[in-house]
């Protein structure tokens, strides 16, 4: 899709990368809460839900908590922000009922982004449940072309994260992603969020310096770098290929340190927001960010 990038470690360490961190953060209590809560733990960008990621209703985001969120992100110094949709949706669903109902939940992600003025919103791409392959990526890019006649902006850009592949999770190969992107009716809407723990399961090894060009590459290849928005730094309790989709703490999983000192290193990602999803969660995003910033290789 783009000219290829060929990039070595060397030449990713040839100047001092300064990447834009984060956590996902709670709304417990208000939306407009979650600014402050990133600050304290040293975010530069963050993650959030915008409502209750396992209820299909929610109530409105008001004026008032869109503005003071808005108030928030500014005065707290928040680079970049984005938004998780709910877990409860499938815009791949075989049954017209659920589909139906997911894609109108996807919709009204879109708007609540749109109030919070948040510009990114990453979304698991569907499951199949059956149907096959084939059949579901058509559904997901139909879904996302509905949506985006409906909302009828472009100021908000949807992120299809990479999966780790279980059961008929679509999204587990960059060839996918890119398949759903090519049969939509405006690909340049739509992005990639690349997760560190679902890409490593899923088969692509970001572990060794090797096998991080090679990924990048592939990524490149396929889908065009210039088409990754968003990361999610986890590491990963399951082993290359497994398909298992658990997140575990930067360095103690199959990744490891050496893993993320390839990604934190590649200054081609440094304005891409980055943030944790990891187990610890508030309890250990400082001191993971901490370690993560330290991996930074100076001069």
């Amino acid at each position: 899709m783009s000219q290829r990038l060929i990039y070595t470690v060397a030449d990713m360490v040839a100047e001092v990368v300064a990447m834009l961190l984060g956590a996902h953060i709670p709304v417990s209590g208000g939306v407009y809460k979650a600014p402050e809560r990133g600050r304290a733990l040293t975010c530069d960008c963050m993650q959030i839900f915008s409502k209750n990621q396992m209820q299909w209703n929610a109530k409105p985001l008001s004026d008032e908590d869109s503005q003071k969120f808005r108030s928030g992100i500014e005065a707290n110094g928040i680079v970049e922000t984005v938004i998780h949709d709910s877990y409860l949706i499938n815009l791949a669903s075989p049954d017209e009922a659920l589909l139906r109902k997911s894609r109108e939940a996807f919709l009204d992600e879109m708007s609540r982004a749109k109030k919070l003025g948040v510009r990114y919103l990453i979304f698991h791409p569907g499951a199949h449940v059956g149907s096959g392959e084939q059949i579901g990526i058509k559904k997901i890019a139909e879904s996302l072309n509905w949506a985006r006649a409906e909302f009828d902006s472009s100021e908000v850009n949807l992120l299809l994260e990479t999966t780790a592949g279980q059961g008929s999770v679509l999204g587990h190969s960059f060839e996918q992603l890119a398949r759903i992107i090519d049969l939509l009716d405006e690909p340049k809407s739509a992005g990639v969020c690349f997760d560190t723990c679902h890409a490593y399961a899923a088969g692509y090894d970001v572990r060794t310096p090797k096998g991080y060009e090679k990924t990048m590459s592939q990524l490149d290849d396929v889908l065009g770098v210039a088409k990754l928005k968003a990361m999610h730094l986890n590491d990963s309790k399951g082993k290359l290929g497994s398909r298992v989709d658990r997140h575990e703490e930067i360095g103690k999983g199959h990744i490891g340190l050496d893993g993320f000192r390839n990604l934190m290193n590649d200054q081609r990602f440094e304005n891409v927001p980055m943030v944790l999803e990891t187990p610890g969660g508030e309890k250990r995003y400082a001191q993971e960010l901490k370690t993560l910033r330290a991996l930074v290789m100076k001069g």
